[in-house]
């Protein structure tokens, strides 16, 4: 859950890195609160729910993404790769899961090396 947080707090953060653990765990965790808000939405007859989770995660999505384009070595605009239906939903899932670059590199320091505070 502290991934997930940690996200939020740096909610329209696009500098920096993001680790794989760190885009990871948010896209978990938000799947599972999406999804539970699906099922209380249908069960309730409110399905609105789900989609305001949604917007309101958006940026913060986004925002994380950008993060682990750049610890990877890429940059943020592959995100748009995602609108190329089927093969870029590929491609991005093959970068945004691929090992961050080591070496420190023109977005920051690698997010391993530095103190988390998580």
């Amino acid at each position: 859950m502290n991934w997930y947080l940690a996200v939020l707090k740096n909610y329209a953060g696009f500098s920096g890195r993001a680790r794989r653990k760190e885009y990871w765990m948010f896209t978990l965790i938000s799947f599972g609160i999406s999804l539970v808000l699906s099922i209380i939405g249908g069960a309730i007859d409110a399905s609105f729910l789900s989609y305001i989770y949604t917007l309101a995660i958006l940026i913060p999505s986004l925002a994380v993404g950008v993060r682990r384009l750049h610890d990877t070595g890429r940059s943020g605009w592959w995100l748009l790769i995602a609108l190329v239906p089927l093969v870029g939903a590929i491609i991005l899932i093959v970068f945004l899961a691929s090992e961050g670059k080591p070496e420190t590199n023109e977005h920051g320091v690698n997010p391993k090396l530095a103190p988390q505070g998580i």
